[in-house]
């Protein structure tokens, strides 16, 4: 991962200061998908409609973060990008299920030469469409397309900005020196123009949610961008991510113990398509979060992909059972 941060001549240089603080994970952890390494049986949550439908556009992007959970740089390629017709196949079958919302990802999705064509397809289709941008330069080479599909599709387009931080320092120190300013600008043009838009920020270790939806109101406010910071699905928060890192595993027991239910996890109502280097075809994963592990492999069609899926990952805890995030609206 360093090695492919010092290729961007932006990257921090420094680790993440979102880095999470737990011992190793241990080695028997995560590894039966089934059983826990206590034995006892593994979570799983059942698919009850396919309400959003991720499409990850590709791994490359213009910045190199200090902590990517996808691991996207300039160089990484490890998932190419994917095509306008590919995506319209997968348009297509989710029509047929009922689904809601189709969600762009990546990487940064305006890298992709066919980001706008997948885009006027699915607004055309008749979707909702939600776009993770970081909203710098990738994104505004498009404004008078955005402009355009904006004028047409009204706020049945959102774009979400990755805006770490409501501080620079905290922010640059994640994404890149230089890399505060074009967020903040291309973020302030979207709310400009009248865009249904929101940000996703983080939280670092020892700062409550609060505070951190106060400050990022202040922020707001001071640069005039319409965003209500005490609205969950307009400013984002996310929790912190680290597989490596010691975390609880999810059983049966655990809905009862926590008063949660498979329903409130994401895999509940997603899934996402990926195009991986080297296939052929794209495949559908689980998760936004676990495109690489052959486990959260569900097959090629949304229809082979409808199964449950057993909560063995670390991000199935931290992230959506005990972090309770979704990366959907």
């Amino acid at each position: 991962m360093n090695a492919t941060r010092a290729k961007s001549r932006n990257a921090p240089v420094g680790p993440s200061p979102f880095a999470v603080e737990a011992a190793p994970l241990p080695r028997d952890k995560f590894s039966d998908p089934l059983l826990t390494a206590k034995g006892e049986q593994r979570a799983s949550v059942p698919l009850e409609k396919l309400d959003t439908l991720w499409l990850n556009t590709g791994t490359l992007c213009n910045l190199a973060c200090a902590t990517c959970y996808i691991e996207s740089s300039p160089t990484n390629d490890a998932l190419v990008y994917l095509s306008r017709a590919h995506a319209a196949g997968y348009l297509a079958e989710a029509k047929g299920m009922g689904t809601r919302e189709i969600g762009f990802t990546g990487g940064e999705p305006f890298m992709n030469p066919d980001m706008l064509g997948m885009l006027e397809d699915a607004l055309g289709g008749g979707f909702e469409a939600l776009v993770l941008t970081n909203a710098m330069k990738p994104m505004r080479r498009h404004e008078a397309a955005l402009l355009g599909l904006h004028e047409r599709h009204g706020d049945r387009l959102t774009l979400r900005v990755s805006l770490d931080h409501h501080s620079r320092e905290v922010h640059e120190g994640e994404r890149g020196q230089r890399s505060w300013e074009p967020a903040i600008e291309g973020l302030r043009w979207l709310s400009e123009n009248g865009f249904s838009i929101a940000v996703a920020g983080r939280l670092l270790p020892e700062e409550g949610e609060p505070a951190a939806r106060d400050s990022y109101a202040a922020l707001f406010e001071c640069e005039g961008i319409a965003i209500d910071a005490r609205d969950p699905a307009r400013l984002v928060l996310f929790p912190e991510m680290d597989e490596e890192k010691d975390i609880a595993e999810i059983t049966t027991e655990c809905w009862g113990i926590l008063g949660k239910s498979p329903s409130d996890i994401m895999c509940a109502s997603s899934r996402m398509v990926v195009h991986r280097k080297g296939e052929a075809s794209p495949r559908v994963v689980a998760c936004t979060l676990i495109p690489y592990d052959d486990g959260f492999d569900l097959g090629e069609t949304l229809a082979e992909a409808s199964g449950d899926v057993p909560l063995n990952h670390p991000h199935c805890a931290r992230f959506c059972v005990l972090g309770g995030a979704s990366c959907s609206a």
